[in-house]
């Protein structure tokens, strides 16, 4: 559960740049200055642990991947929300996250919410 004191952060600008929801919630942010001293925020390179670092088997939970089905569809059925699709990518050894689901009958890793250490939500 949210805090209400951390709903709150999130509605302050700057002190967040990216919403508790989003992979780069907890990313370092760096600061490039530009010859006219201009600052320019940007996210740092977002690193996930090495899959064999992550947890058990007890932290996800298979999923047999359906025809037709894309990775914002299990993003929805898992968390209620599309867009959070990129937890399940970061469960899988999957570079670009249309390989998740580009063959029906595979079976693919669903975090347990609060279990796989990659989201930065466990």
């Amino acid at each position: 559960m949210v805090e209400p004191y951390e709903s709150a952060l999130d509605a302050i600008p700057g002190s967040h740049p990216y919403p508790r929801t989003s992979r780069y919630h907890d990313a370092e942010i760096g600061v490039h200055r530009l010859p006219d001293g201009t600052e320019v925020r940007y996210a740092k390179r977002r690193l996930l642990p090495p899959l064999s670092e992550t947890g058990s088997d007890d932290d996800t939970a298979p999923h047999t991947v359906n025809a037709g089905e894309r990775p914002d569809h299990l993003g929805q059925r898992y968390f209620g929300d599309p867009a959070q699709w990129w937890q399940i990518a970061d469960a899988n050894p999957a570079l670009d996250p249309r390989e998740l689901t580009s063959e029906p009958g595979q079976e693919i890793d669903i975090p347990l919410p609060g279990g796989f250490a990659g989201t930065g939500h466990g």
